[in-house]
């Protein structure tokens, strides 16, 4: 995400410290992830292991799309939700946190994000430029979320192996290949460079006097993945694939809603 690397010893804690955490609303598999991650503590099952699972999950929540089985497609989107979140809490379980890692499991989600739309629009037999709106939206709105919730984890000593400014390739923590970190990166860079300096445009002062209240980041978390993917899932559920493009779209509008407000919040602070 869009700084300063933090130390080993951050990235292993939680993400924030107990008094500064908010009600995420896309973070909804983080209890049953933690069981996941801390019945795989004494293990040979990495975190690498869990990002192929949700790689699994995410490509068999396509299949069930395609084949209009929308009620297993909702379940696998949950399923690699919390599969999402298991794979950095083991890492923390385990004290193994890794670039390697963190930049695989960014590749792998917009990689699905985009398949998943793909497919939505197949289904919906949707115009590829609406289609490739709603993504870009989804991804700003993701990226939005990101940018906030790394500012209030550097800020409050929570886990920073995510950086707010992904500009230099980090080094290599313990255990992992630079090799690796370096090939990451690079295609990190190449999905994610232009979201990351589109919202930093919009609200470059967020790391320096940005205030960040709770409930505000509990509104910013219905752009977190796990939210969008959740309701992706009730949509196709309901019978409603054909309102899931334009609504991501129309939801993007939110993107300056919640920087505006932030902006007021940090000039009457």
């Amino acid at each position: 995400m869009l700084g300063k690397e933090g130390t080993i010893k951050k990235a292993i804690m939680s993400k924030l410290p107990k008094g500064h955490k908010f009600l995420d609303l896309s973070d909804y598999g983080r209890s049953i992830a933690l069981i996941i991650a801390n019945g795989l503590r004494n293990t040979a099952i990495s975190p690498l292991h869990i990002t192929f699972l949700f790689i699994v999950a995410g490509v068999a929540a396509i299949i069930c799309i395609i084949k209009g089985f929308y009620l297993t497609a909702a379940i696998f989107l949950i399923v690699k939700s919390i599969l999402d979140a298991a794979d950095g809490e083991l890492a923390r379980v385990k004290n193994t946190p890794s670039y390697t890692g963190r930049y695989f499991d960014s590749v792998s989600d917009i990689v699905l994000n985009l398949l998943i739309f793909i497919t939505i629009g197949y289904i919906t037999d949707t115009d590829y430029s609406l289609t490739a709106l709603a993504f870009i939206g989804v991804q700003l709105q993701g990226t939005l979320y990101n940018y906030y919730y790394v500012i209030l984890r550097n800020k409050y000593d929570g886990d920073t192996t995510s950086r707010i400014f992904e500009i230099a390739t980090p080094q290599a923590m313990p255990g992992e290949q630079q090799k690796n970190v370096d090939i990451l990166f690079w295609w990190y860079k190449f999905f994610y460079g232009n979201f990351d300096r589109i919202i930093y445009r919009l609200d470059p002062n967020a790391a320096v006097n940005g205030r960040l209240p709770n409930w505000l980041m509990t509104a910013v978390s219905t752009f977190g993945l796990g939210f969008q993917l959740l309701l992706i899932g009730i949509m196709l559920v309901l019978g409603k694939a054909d309102y899931i493009i334009p609504f991501f779209i129309y939801y993007s509008v939110f993107i300056f809603i919640f920087i505006g407000v932030r902006r007021v919040l940090s000039t009457e602070y």
